[in-house]
């Protein structure tokens, strides 16, 4: 690929993509402004700190093409998910920053407006409210706030939003549970650990157990009919 420095910037990250690029080329080019992007910002390669050192986002990239970065998050503080780490899958378009970059959530995680089973994210700015100014660090600063304060009216999850909606503290307890098993955060609930270990040791995989248990208001019975009958 052809790549030219943009005059009269020297800046080596300010680049412009000749025309007639392969389709490869043009992939190229929505991960090279990602890329510079990450250059002129400080969630490349480490944590960046706001307030405080709990606040942290980070982006790393996975593949020679740029075109798929892993973004980390620390859940917010006073809020299920404190302590945790979650980890972002975010692929960006060759029509970047024109349209939004791709992310799901790698870590599982309990959550009105995000997947509980594909990490599917519900938020408009990943949608029709996307502006070409916004940026990665955007879009993970907008991530962390979305933990803090869930949209059930608007869900990804519909059995989570429920629950959120109709028992909020199990939805508390339930989401600390999935961020102390998934993302590290501190231990959570003992009651509801002991639920679990009963269900695994009748030999029921551990991930399966804790999907049927939440969405199952943590009824043993009712979870195991659940699991029997998948």
């Amino acid at each position: 690929m052809k790549v030219l420095v943009c005059a009269p910037c020297s800046c080596s990250l300010c680049v412009c993509v000749c025309s007639g690029r392969t389709d490869a080329e043009r992939r190229q080019a929505g991960g090279l402004r990602a890329l510079a992007e990450l250059e002129r910002s400080a969630i490349h390669g480490e944590s960046e700190r706001s307030s405080t050192s709990k606040n942290q986002i980070k982006v790393d990239l996975v593949d020679e093409n740029f075109t798929e970065l892993r973004g980390e998050i620390a859940g917010p503080p006073d809020t299920p998910y404190e302590g945790g780490r979650y980890q972002l899958e975010i692929k960006i378009p060759e029509t970047y920053p024109f349209n939004p970059p791709k992310v799901r959530f790698i870590t599982k995680i309990w959550h009105p407006n995000i997947s509980s089973v594909t990490g599917a994210i519900c938020l408009d700015i990943l949608k029709d409210q996307w502006a070409a100014a916004m940026t990665l660090r955007t879009v993970l600063l907008s991530l962390q706030a979305l933990l803090a304060a869930a949209e059930p009216d608007d869900p990804q999850d519909a059995v989570v939003a429920n629950q959120y909606k109709q028992n909020p503290e199990m939805f508390k307890q339930t989401a600390r549970l999935w961020s102390h098993v998934y993302a590290g955060a501190p231990v959570s609930s003992p009651d509801y650990t002991r639920k679990i270990d009963k269900l695994c040791a009748m030999g029921f995989d551990k991930n399966a157990v804790i999907a049927a248990l939440s969405s199952k208001s943590w009824d043993v019975e009712t979870a195991t009919e659940l699991l029997l009958s998948n």
